[in-house]
């Protein structure tokens, strides 16, 4: 399936889709640490541009297009920030400044999979993985070269399980 046949599909409801390599995927409903995890930082990233007057705005759950295979891919991060404006409303987000995955147990080869394509395209400067089982982050973010790291800037502030801290 191409990227416009997947955006005119009647995808049957009750599942979010996405389109990987031509075929269409559904995706598990958020649970409850993923999705406060997803609010909260949409939240934060929201106030923040409001408070600094940046152009920007926090996407929850758009559709990014990757450069590689652009013509068959339609990814669904859990946010995504933007600093271009638009006239008419877009089926996908265009340029991309830094995207958000929430990486669960149950999906983390699906979440890295995704995070590589979105390496690929040329706006986007950061990738921001957070972890819901544990206080956990891993960032990949762009050198001045527009070179990606080997390994992501890893932040561990804690062990114990995000559940447990509750």
């Amino acid at each position: 399936m191409s990227v416009p046949d997947f955006l005119a599909w009647n995808a049957p409801a009750g599942h979010r889709w996405q389109l990987i390599d031509g075929e269409p995927k559904a995706m598990a409903p958020a649970n409850r640490t993923h999705g406060s995890l997803q609010t909260q930082l949409g939240w934060l990233l929201t106030s923040h541009f409001r408070a600094t007057a940046l152009p920007c705005v926090a996407v929850t759950e758009p559709g990014i297009v990757p450069r590689a295979l652009a013509a068959n891919n339609v990814r669904i991060p859990d946010l995504a920030v933007t600093c271009t404006g638009y006239v008419t409303e877009e089926a996908t987000l265009s340029d991309p400044v830094l995207i958000v995955e929430i990486l669960s147990p149950s999906n983390e080869a699906e979440t890295w999979s995704n995070i590589w394509a979105y390496s690929s395209i040329p706006s986007v400067r950061e990738i921001l993985i957070l972890h819901t089982t544990a206080i956990n982050a891993d960032l990949l973010r762009r050198d001045a070269d527009g070179n990606w790291p080997e390994v992501p800037l890893r932040s561990r502030r804690a062990t114990w399980c995000w559940k447990a801290s509750r």
